[in-house]
């Protein structure tokens, strides 16, 4: 499945220049993550009660075109990469901007964590269709 969102950007987004700041960029896609999760029937309170988070190792953003004041964006989300047992996973965003032109794509090296333990984790059977639904790139591999 492929997952879209289409945000209207906020005053609190842009620097003096004009154009939206770099980390309200990585902000939009954290919020499609988070989203995506309660999409599935995964939200993000039912992995807390079951001690489990996403933690993130590695964040790149690549700027490709200006997003200005007032803008909506849409922002995508797809399965960069994910280990055989599921534990460490790649996503790649896309954000769009109001012209559906490439604004940014970030990709994202991340895991899952045991909230108690502090420890890298399994996701629990339960959670099983979690990857499967998402869109994979073109370029998805194992890791």
């Amino acid at each position: 499945m492929s997952y879209t969102v289409e945000f209207a950007t906020k005053w609190s987004d842009f620097d003096m220049n004009r154009h939206m700041r770099h980390t309200a960029y990585n902000d939009y896609a954290a919020e499609v993550r988070i989203r995506y999760f309660a999409h599935v029937g995964f939200p993000i309170n039912m992995l807390t009660k079951d001690n489990i988070g996403p933690i993130l190792f590695e964040e790149f953003t690549s700027f490709r075109k200006e997003i200005l004041s007032g803008e909506n964006i849409k922002v995508d989300v797809k399965l960069l990469g994910l280990s055989k047992d599921k534990r460490k996973w790649k996503l790649r965003h896309h954000i769009y901007n109001s012209n559906s032109q490439i604004a940014a794509v970030i990709e994202v090296f991340g895991a899952w964590i045991d909230l108690e333990k502090r420890k890298l984790t399994v996701l629990p059977e339960k959670y099983v269709s979690f990857w499967q639904l998402l869109e994979k790139t073109e370029d998805f591999s194992i890791i």
